[in-house]
């Protein structure tokens, strides 16, 4: 007689501690303010993040651009403007669509992207450096998490990680 193989039940999910959510949620909207405040460019938060997403999927659209922000057009032309402006981003006009116009970013652009992510780099390696290791080992595993939580977004047509 061979021996039945027996499978498990697939586990249900199960629903959070009632404090988690609610903690999570102040701990991330704290930690983003605190990352914005430190990666502080003549930029605001909505022109870094519009930089970020072309850097990352352009050239882009005005219509592609509102549409990865989830914001209206009238907030994407107005941001572009502003950043176009600066010298931070250009409009090119597509080859096969003349009426077409695409953003793309500038070097000028790429370079504050940087200095803002190194800023916020830097404060988070010197927080982290104050932890214990197995608190920065919990981190590890908690990122790779909270990247999976992103993730799903993103498969509902969700932006995903901005500057």
């Amino acid at each position: 007689m061979r021996p039945t193989r027996t499978t498990t039940p697939p586990r249900r999910a199960e629903v959070p501690a009632p404090g988690l959510p609610v903690r999570l949620r102040l701990a991330v909207t704290r930690l983003a303010r605190r990352l914005r405040q430190q990666g502080e460019t003549a930029a605001s938060p909505t022109q870094l993040a519009v930089l970020a997403t072309v850097e990352r999927d352009g050239p882009l659209t005005l219509g592609e651009l509102a549409a990865v922000e989830r914001v209206q057009p009238p907030t994407i032309t107005a941001a572009v403007g502003r950043l176009q402006d600066r010298g931070l981003v250009r409009r090119l006009t597509d080859p096969v669509d003349r009426r077409v116009a695409r953003v793309e970013v500038t070097a000028q652009g790429r370079r504050l992207l940087d200095e803002s992510r190194s800023r916020k780099t830097a404060y988070l390696e010197q927080k982290l450096a104050a932890l214990r290791a197995d608190e920065r080992d919990t981190l590890e595993r908690a990122s790779v998490i909270l990247e999976r939580i992103l993730e799903q977004d993103n498969d509902d047509g969700a932006t995903g990680i901005g500057p």
